[in-house]
């Protein structure tokens, strides 16, 4: 018998993929909308012993009941101001999304710049990384002498805030692009532009949405602050009025519609993030 005939039989393609074990899903990968829902039920219970059982005082936690009617009293405008809710809400939100849709147009160009060359990331990193851990309450003053008290200086306030982590995102996305992909690129003769939109700008995509789902977080963050300034509706206005009344309840229904929209506006994004980059988590 020849060395030949005594290898043992090739294995085919089938097999392999017969033996190839299933990818293992991380610690607690799976569906979690029951347990998001089960958390939101225990909170709502909560609250509602807290307040049913008098654990704690009306005017340091309303109840649920309480937030319901305010919530109906600022949808018909009977609270402080006469102005209802839907007035509130639509100044809120113009100028949060208005600034937020600002930053994104200008911070991703800025922070994919930032990625691809070693000059603008020794220009722009300084200033970016001094003002970036500053509270807007510290250039909130300045912002107002610069820009006076109209629309104009509660954008810019809530556009600083937006532009800081979706610049700092861009940035760091367009890091992950590796060097053989560029360099294949370059090879293939495309030019600058073209690489960093075929080759940069899809390796960079997964942390671009991840800056601007942070970023929308401190747009609505800043919104009372800029607010704060000369402001005769939106929601940090409605909510700054209720708390110098002690209207609890009134603050307390202002601080879950602002996190509602937040949480809808993330959930929108997560639903876009699994559509144009289906691949992040997979490899």
């Amino acid at each position: 018998m020849s060395s030949i005939d005594s290898l043992p039989p090739a294995v085919t393609v089938s097999q392999v993929q017969r033996r190839r074990k299933p990818r293992r899903g991380l610690p607690g990968e799976g569906p979690t909308a029951v347990l998001s829902v089960l958390s939101v039920a225990a909170i709502a219970a909560l609250w509602w012993a807290a307040t049913s059982f008098h654990w704690v005082a009306p005017l340091f936690l309303p109840s649920p009941q309480a937030v319901w009617s305010a919530f109906i009293d600022a949808w018909n405008g009977r609270i402080q101001g006469g102005l209802p809710l839907s007035e509130h809400l639509l100044w809120s939100a113009i100028r949060v999304f208005g600034a937020f849709a600002l930053a994104s147009v200008t911070a991703v160009p800025v922070g994919i710049l930032m990625g691809v060359s070693r000059i603008a990331r020794g220009l722009l990193d300084p200033p970016l990384e001094f003002y970036r851990p500053l509270p807007p309450l510290a250039y909130l003053p300045l912002v107002v002498i610069w820009f006076g008290i109209d629309e104009t200086a509660k954008l810019i306030v809530i556009y600083l805030a937006c532009f800081a982590p979706i610049a700092m995102a861009a940035r760091a996305g367009a890091r992950s692009a590796t060097a053989e992909q560029v360099n294949a690129a370059y090879s293939l003769g495309g030019s600058f532009a073209q690489v960093v939109r075929f080759v940069v700008l899809p390796a960079a995509l997964p942390e671009i949405l991840t800056g601007l789902r942070i970023a929308i977080g401190f747009g609505w963050t800043t919104l009372v602050a800029a607010e704060m300034v000369a402001a005769t509706a939106g929601l940090g206005q409605m909510v700054l009025n209720a708390s110098s009344f002690l209207r609890t309840d009134v603050v307390v229904m202002g601080i879950v519609l602002i996190g509602l929209i937040a949480w809808t506006f993330d959930l929108g994004m997560r639903a876009l993030e699994r559509r144009l980059v289906p691949w992040r988590g997979k490899l």
